[in-house]
């Protein structure tokens, strides 16, 4: 029997995208998927990567092995850090109930982004990406907005370096911007959350998104917390469905037979949800035991998954 054809979206979103990393571990282990692209935005961007890198060497357990030391290492565990993290969690909470000033990352010294690049360095070789790409291999594809132009960009394969990763995952409230071939860049959650019309172009069978911020609530938010928190979780997913709106469009026009003849097919898009209703600021909590909880949470829901889709 032939294996699916599929392409997996990871949609950003701070230490939540833990979750993806597990629901990717999981996914890896099914010997009937071949896995043709994947994209990423943020912390969904760095999963990609580390998923692309085992897969693009043919080693699906070293993918495995790359997304759970990275989270691991991630993880606020010097007990320095971890009061540190603590601190931030509380004071991003008092927002909102509270006065409390904001602070410019470029006041700051940039530690934060030293300590993703010293991580994202030690689970990936990027000095070995370019000689990893093959023509008919898994493609890799990386969002990120130009902060003067406006402008998306989506990095391909061996244009993801580790400053690509970190122009992808800028938060601008929390990072520099960083700048690549002369320009400056934000977080890609801004453009493409995740880039899914590059996946099209592949040619999956199926698109698998792993969506991390949810789609419906049970209540009309209305204190100044939960507000913020529903505001983010639309305007996350907001870019999410403008990029499956052509494919949504031409699977439309395909099935009323408009574009016979023409070189489009059918494309299934399935979803991953994240279902637990988390606060914004969870998505900055480091913490070994929020980074463990979510990691099983990813591997149990891309279970569930995979039952449903036999």
């Amino acid at each position: 029997m032939p294996k699916t054809r599929v392409a997996i979206g990871c949609q950003g979103g701070g230490s939540h995208t833990a979750f993806t990393a597990g629901v990717l571990r999981r996914l890896l282990r099914e010997e009937d998927v071949d896995v043709r692209a994947l994209s990423g935005t943020s912390g969904g961007a760095i999963c990609a990567l580390l998923a692309w890198y085992g897969l693009v060497q043919e080693d699906r357990e070293l993918a495995r092995e790359r997304l759970a030391a990275f989270w691991i290492d991630i993880s606020s565990r010097d007990p320095w850090e971890l009061l540190t993290s603590r601190w931030t969690l509380a004071a991003y909470r008092t927002v909102g109930h509270f006065f409390s000033p904001e602070v410019t990352p470029y006041s700051l010294p940039a530690w934060g982004q030293d300590r993703l690049r010293a991580a994202l360095a030690g689970a990936v070789e990027f000095d070995r990406i370019a000689g990893l790409v093959r023509d008919g291999g898994p493609r890799l594809f990386v969002s990120a907005v130009d902060v003067l132009s406006g402008e998306f960009r989506v990095m391909r394969d061996a244009e993801v370096t580790v400053d690509a990763i970190l122009a992808s995952a800028a938060v601008p409230t929390l990072f520099r911007a960083v700048e690549i071939d002369g320009r400056s860049y934000w977080d890609g959650l801004f453009s493409q959350n995740p880039p899914l019309r590059d996946l099209a172009w592949e040619r999956p069978d199926e698109i698998w998104i792993i969506q991390i911020n949810k789609r419906v609530r049970a209540k009309v938010p209305k204190s100044l917390a939960d507000i913020r928190d529903r505001r983010n979780e639309l305007a996350g997913n907001l870019s999410l469905e403008q990029e499956l709106h052509p494919i949504e469009t031409i699977n439309t026009l395909i099935a009323q037979g408009r574009l016979n003849g023409s070189e489009f097919k059918p494309i299934t898009v399935r979803r991953i949800e994240m279902q637990r209703e988390l606060d914004y600021v969870s998505k900055l909590d480091r913490s070994p035991a929020f980074i463990g909880d979510m990691l099983a949470y990813g591997e149990e829901r891309a279970d569930a998954f995979l039952r449903g889709r036999r």
